[in-house]
């Protein structure tokens, strides 16, 4: 998952969102693998949440005359995911990127479509800041979710 680029209107914007959400959707299986107890249960409901974006944004963008991506196979993680240290700092660069095409998905749309882009926005913060806790990394919060560091 890259950067979200400057998209043409509030359907490209809403499918650069898909693909971010596919790509988490993926990276989840291996963060799940390498979890335990809450932690597990934690990916799994996280996992879960995406998928239950990508179903929204599949429909919407089916129904209402834009383009659905196509998933890939699989994609490329930014680290190896090797124990549970790797799997929650990835979990939290899951959710940080996530967040930022949510991001650029509110700037690029209206109404309930930008109501949409930002409660995802809002979820993949708020996971990110649960994820940041439980891997005892500081600070917790970051000031503007979705925006690059």
């Amino acid at each position: 998952m890259t950067a979200p680029t400057p998209t043409a209107g509030p359907s490209a914007a809403l499918g650069a969102a898909l693909t971010a959400e596919y790509a988490a959707i993926w990276a989840y299986g291996p963060i799940g693998v390498r979890l335990t107890g809450a932690a597990r249960k934690a990916a799994r409901d996280a996992e879960a949440a995406h998928r239950r974006r990508r179903d929204d944004l599949v429909l919407k963008l089916s129904t209402g005359g834009g383009t659905v991506p196509p998933d890939r196979a699989g994609y490329a993680l930014p680290f190896p995911v090797t124990d549970p240290a790797s799997a929650l700092r990835l979990a939290v660069e899951v959710e940080e990127r996530t967040g930022a095409f949510w991001r650029a998905a509110v700037a690029a749309t209206t109404g309930a479509d930008r109501d949409r882009a930002l409660a995802a926005l809002v979820d993949c913060a708020v996971r990110a800041t649960r994820w940041r806790r439980t891997a005892g990394i500081t600070p917790l919060t970051v000031p503007f979710p979705g925006r690059p560091a």
